[in-house]
């Protein structure tokens, strides 16, 4: 494309952070613009569940580029603009507001947005949840030294966040349908080691048990469990999940398949379209399959093959989803594929430990704490398809 062309990209987050910056580093000379719906520059979204969430950083820590990047690189940068429609037969993007922006590329990167569970009281606004520099600040304002906590979900972003709460003080009640922390993710072993984490920072578990219902009492909320008496606390957080906003491109007529549909390219089933992070299922090369991720560095990849293949380069997405995870002070590093796994080897090393995990008799993922080199050798043979164990 050349200086009079247009990239439009539809979300402020990493991925179209990333598209913009691999589009002017292959060379790229189109005008480029993003248009967010948060009211700040695309900022790194880990610490809101931890450091930030503790009040170890500020908001100005976040940004993952500083304000004159976007100068510098010539990239206009809205915020604040929500795009309601995309009309691929007359290649423009429309906002809520009636602006249009005609693009010679556009590429999706909406992302996701929490689940909230359907029980009575989980619609209640001040029943919080936690995706955004906004979310994290409400809860971070809400809960400190003193007041009280319910988290509901085991998850990664539910341990992270009780973890947080509590090293600053808080009483927490951690409540899931698990009954081991991520088990039937990460298996038995590791499960119970974060259980110990948790327990160790003081976060009371309600394990194996279901939410019943959430009810606004004595300027708190009371929580109702299964088979067990009613949790009182000052604050109620969701960390229950996310599913992808795939209403841009399902208006706009794209293949749709769990996901928004993209060759290992990043191009949708739109002529000009592409996609990027959590709203797309993308085809894997080494996976030899569409892959659906909602993993921080693989935002980052798609960005970088999206941007790279629309200023004329080649690129495609090859690399096995991985992500880390900060429970307190104890990271989990992992690289996986998306299907799961029948069977693992756990290596207990004390303090350390290592997971690999095996599907169809074929190595699928790696799970380490405190074993950094395992962690580093371990994507390669993910990605060839070795044995089990690898």
């Amino acid at each position: 494309m050349n200086r009079n062309a247009r990239l439009v990209i539809v979300g402020g987050g990493p991925a179209g952070l990333a598209t913009a910056r691999a589009y002017r580093g292959a060379g790229g000379l189109a005008r480029v613009t993003i248009l967010s719906t948060e009211p700040y520059p695309p900022y790194n979204r880990p610490p809101l569940t931890k450091d930030f969430l503790r009040g170890e950083s500020g908001r100005e820590d976040l940004p993952i580029e500083a304000e004159g990047w976007y100068r510098e690189n010539n990239v206009e940068l809205r915020l604040t603009t929500v795009v309601e429609s995309l009309d691929r037969e007359r290649a423009v993007v429309e906002t809520d507001a009636g602006g249009r922006f005609s693009y010679d590329a556009c590429v999706l990167a909406t992302g996701s947005e929490p689940i909230r569970i359907p029980v009575p009281g989980a619609d209640d606004p001040e029943v919080l949840t936690m995706r955004t520099l906004e979310n994290s600040a409400r809860l971070r304002g809400r809960v400190g030294k003193g007041d009280s906590a319910v988290v509901v979900g085991s998850g990664f972003i539910g341990c992270e966040a009780a973890a947080s709460l509590s090293l600053r003080g808080a009483d927490v009640t951690l409540v899931s349908l698990e009954e081991i922390p991520q088990g039937e993710r990460l298996g038995e072993e590791a499960g119970n080691r974060i259980q110990g984490w948790l327990e160790g920072y003081g976060v009371g578990l309600r394990l194996g048990t279901s939410l019943e219902g959430i009810e606004r009492r004595n300027g708190g909320y009371s929580v109702a469990v299964e088979g067990g008496d009613d949790i009182s606390t000052g604050t109620v957080l969701f960390g229950t999940g996310v599913k992808p906003r795939l209403g841009l491109a399902e208006g706009a007529g794209l293949e749709v398949s769990g996901g928004v549909v993209t060759d290992s390219s990043m191009r949708t089933s739109a002529p000009g379209v592409f996609a990027v992070g959590d709203i797309v299922s993308a085809y894997n090369e080494s996976a030899g399959r569409h892959v659906s991720v909602e993993h921080w560095g693989d935002a980052l990849e798609h960005g970088r093959v999206a941007g790279t293949v629309i200023a004329g380069g080649e690129a495609s997405w090859s690399m096995a989803p991985g992500f880390w995870s900060t429970i307190g002070d104890n990271t989990l590093k992992y690289w996986a594929w998306d299907g799961g796994w029948d069977e693992y080897a756990h290596e207990d090393r004390g303090d350390s430990f290592v997971v690999r995990y095996g599907k169809e008799g074929v190595l699928v993922g790696i799970l380490t704490h405190g074993a950094d080199e395992d962690y580093e050798n371990g994507r390669a043979p993910i990605e060839r398809g070795d044995p089990f164990p690898g």
